[in-house]
């Protein structure tokens, strides 16, 4: 999960509890969904992202939402806004989902994960409050929806994070992709996950506020373990074709246009019981109008958001939502929406940078391959 920064307007901007480790690390600190966050660090966002994909990197997302929801029936009352099979998922397990509206648009994405005795649940920092009220209110009596502000959460990637976390944890070694556990590290009581969202191995780690940034400080001084900031987690994410909610989902896209039907559980396709279901049902049947592409331009130049797309020499046939230079691909990247018949792998486009058009092609996603623990 990952999210594009809102603007927060006069607001003070919150911060999370790692805020003055990261400015005594070097940080550039940036607003971002209402939080002053690091964008980079010293070494720079390409050294950080190369980082993340050959040792392992410490990314700060205590911005992020973490809430438990209580309660028997606590998984089937949350089905009631999303797609994703939750009752399904047994203990030890989270899962990538969907919260859709009536129109059929992603209000949000998140993590849901079965702790056993209750639900743990992760949504984006400009969406948590919103996400969170909505649960709430969905809720029958008997249920409660607990949120964890008193939580820091950290993610730890890359091809070493799991070996080198494991000399203060063994059991994290034990988990496979998208296996969760309480647990304790050097002291700490800690919700670990692995998952991620660079596309390399990794776990993401929920600890008490008053711990985290003693939790941090031994985490970096494990060997190969370095800090990064929100610029590198975004190329990683984009490189591994990932979305970035408020660019390249929102409440308008639904999850046929945004290829994330995968996340609609086959039990949830039987009942088509979920907000939205309607609009989903009809574009798995009939197509829908945009769907989201990988995009490689030709050259060196990128192209960012927001940039026009067009059929070679001819009208607009859709819009880069996300785009950069992507440090493993070695050159530029981007994903958008583009009308069907322009979707196939191999299609030629042109995107409209500064005026000029640039040559580019449609390619599978994603750039990099994933590299996760299966």
């Amino acid at each position: 999960m990952a999210e594009s920064p809102h603007d927060t307007g006069t607001a003070p901007l919150r911060e999370t509890p790692l805020a003055a480790l990261h400015r005594e690390l070097g940080a550039r600190m940036v607003p971002f969904a209402g939080y002053a966050m690091p964008v980079q660090y010293p070494t720079g966002i390409v050294a950080e992202h190369q980082h993340c994909r050959t040792a392992a990197a410490l990314f700060d997302v205590s911005h992020m939402g973490q809430a438990e929801l209580i309660g028997t029936g606590a998984a089937a009352a949350l089905e009631r806004l999303t797609p994703a099979d939750v009752q399904g998922l047994k203990p030890g397990r989270q899962r990538y989902g969907l919260l859709t509206n009536e129109e059929g648009g992603i209000e949000d994405d998140f993590m849901v994960a079965n702790l056993g005795d209750r639900l743990f649940l992760v949504v984006n920092a400009s969406r948590k409050q919103d996400d969170f009220d909505r649960i709430a209110a969905a809720l029958p009596p008997g249920l409660r929806l607990a949120r964890r502000e008193d939580r820091a959460l950290l993610a730890l990637q890359g091809p070493q994070a799991v070996d080198v976390l494991s000399t203060l944890a063994p059991d994290v070694a034990k988990l496979s992709f998208m296996g969760i556990a309480e647990m304790t590290i050097a002291g700490v009581p800690a919700i670990v996950s692995r998952s991620g969202y660079t596309g390399e191995d990794g776990v993401e780690i929920s600890v008490p506020d008053e711990r985290a940034e003693e939790f941090a400080r031994d985490l970096l001084r494990l060997p190969g373990v370095a800090p990064a900031g929100l610029g590198a987690r975004d190329s990683l994410r984009l490189e591994a074709g990932l979305c970035l909610y408020g660019n390249d989902i929102d409440a308008t896209t639904s999850p046929v246009e945004a290829a994330l039907t995968w996340t609609i559980g086959k039990r949830r396709r039987m009942a088509w019981d979920f907000p939205g279901a309607e609009r989903v049902r009809q574009e798995l049947a009939d197509g829908p109008k945009r769907r989201r592409v990988g995009i490689r331009p030709e050259g060196r130049q990128p192209a960012r958001a927001h940039t026009p797309i067009h059929a070679p020499g001819g009208a607009q046939i859709g819009e880069i939502t996300s785009g950069g230079f992507g440090p493993t691909l070695n050159g530029p990247m981007a994903m958008g929406y583009v009308a069907p018949a322009h979707a196939e792998d191999g299609t030629a486009l042109e995107l409209m940078v500064r005026g000029k058009a640039l040559p580019a092609r449609v390619v599978p996603l994603p750039f990099v391959p994933h590299r996760y623990a299966r």
